[in-house]
């Protein structure tokens, strides 16, 4: 089939990369000239495992422009997988979404199907194909379809090629049918439902998601306190199978480009329409809490970080990625910097991105134990495999004052008994 898919972030171009893998003749569109040349030459934009890779296989049906006009105006099916990022209010900017739909009216001269994978509100995809149909320029048949996306980032070519289930909304058999046949390649399971269904189903399962994060989050500052170790909670949790063991990884909090705008979005949804969701509004509330934690802990070693060199270890929301979209550190950071700290920060992708915030505040380490030499107390705000895998004496060699406050419990706890550092992390008892 000939594809279009407006959008070359983390959804348009995964979306579009599986598909061309899949055989269809896929063209991507994006505004930035800059990225579309960059993409041509078979590099991906954004750090993505795998996706590079797979970008170079099939870039024989793959085309990159900035032209829409000529990319929409022949595609039996159109994606857009635009940002919808929040408002101030909370609520989800749909300019950019609306921005497509208008120039998918103007360029379209067949019968095609627009398929929507960003995020919207639900009853969003009934407005845009009024929208569409009010203003098409040529007398063809358009249909908007529901097609939510549920990837992670570090992992979103797996959950693409290999989702746990692929979601369609539509509104007759004609558009059903032409869905169908644009994954009849993929081989997982469907949910064929209508578009206020689909568009429900991606708020429900990201909410429900960040429900049990902050849930578990706010179970292991409680067994900080009475001794209990949250490790081994969750996983006598975790054998329920009415709870599953997936997302009960205790930590300081949950950020990126989903759960944070997909929670403050439901919620306001919610109260305009007097119907207030108080378990979502709980979760955002103890989310951004929790991000604080760490900042709460240093207390017990220092009344102030002033004059101190702090050690940051991760400064993406995430390992596998460069997005720093509601990233821990982001919250932080400020914090550490206002009390009169030296920051050394280590990470390994997303130093270029977090350059933006902050060029000249940090000094930036090329290695951890450039980050850790004769600190005062360490951070760690991502549980990149480098952290994870290294020697915990190091902190013990390189540090002024080993005391690590560790935000993602990247170690056992046997690994700190009788090195005479002070490891505290979340959910359990302090080690020295």
């Amino acid at each position: 089939m000939k594809i279009a898919v407006a959008g070359t972030g983390y959804v348009g171009l995964v979306t579009g990369v599986a598909l061309a893998n899949a055989g269809h003749h896929v063209t991507c569109v994006d505004v930035d000239q800059q990225k579309i040349e960059t993409m041509r030459q078979g590099i991906s934009p954004i750090y993505e495992p795998g996706l590079e890779e797979l970008m170079r296989e099939n870039m024989e049906r793959l085309t990159f422009t900035t032209d829409y006009s000529s990319a929409y105006e022949d595609a039996e099916v159109i994606f857009v997988g635009v940002g919808t990022p929040e408002k101030k209010d909370g609520s989800a900017n749909l300019s950019y979404v609306n921005q497509v739909v208008d120039q998918i009216a103007k360029s379209v001269k067949r019968d095609c199907v627009v398929v929507i994978k960003s995020t919207v509100p639900i009853g969003t995809n009934d407005k845009l194909e009024k929208r569409l149909r009010d203003n098409l320029k040529a007398d063809v048949w358009v249909e908007v379809a529901s097609n939510p996306e549920f990837l992670s980032q570090g992992t979103a070519v797996k959950d693409t090629l290999h989702a746990a289930r692929i979601v369609i909304g539509v509104q007759s058999d004609r558009a059903r049918e032409i869905m169908m046949k644009v994954y009849e390649n993929f081989h997982q399971p469907f949910v064929i439902t209508d578009r206020r269904s689909a568009e429900m189903i991606k708020y429900a399962s990201n909410d429900f998601l960040a429900l049990k994060i902050s849930y578990i989050n706010e179970i292991a500052n409680l067994c900080e306190m009475l001794g209990a170790n949250i490790e081994d909670v969750a996983e006598g949790m975790g054998y329920d199978t009415r709870i599953g063991n997936k997302f009960l990884k205790a930590g300081i909090g949950y950020g990126g480009s989903c759960f944070p705008k997909d929670t403050k979005a439901l919620h306001w949804v919610s109260n305009y329409y007097e119907k207030e969701m108080k378990t979502v509004k709980a979760a955002i509330e103890v989310n951004d809490s929790q991000k604080l934690r760490l900042i709460k802990k240093s207390r017990r070693y220092y009344e102030s970080l002033e004059g101190l060199k702090v050690a940051v270890l991760g400064l993406t929301f995430k390992p596998d990625t460069d997005d720093l979209r509601e990233a821990p550190s982001l919250v932080n950071i400020p914090i550490i910097l206002d009390e009169g700290a030296q920051i050394f920060a280590w990470d390994p992708i997303g130093v270029k991105n977090y350059r933006k915030y902050y060029p000249d505040e940090i000094t930036y380490c090329d290695t951890i134990e450039e980050a850790l030499q004769d600190a005062d107390i360490c951070f760690i705000f991502t549980e990149w495999k480098d952290i994870c895998r290294m020697d915990v004496k190091e902190y013990r060699r390189l540090m002024k004052k080993p005391i690590v406050l560790d935000g993602r419990n990247c170690y056992e706890l046997e690994q700190f008994k009788g090195t005479g550092i002070t490891y505290d992390s979340i959910g359990r008892k302090v080690v020295r």
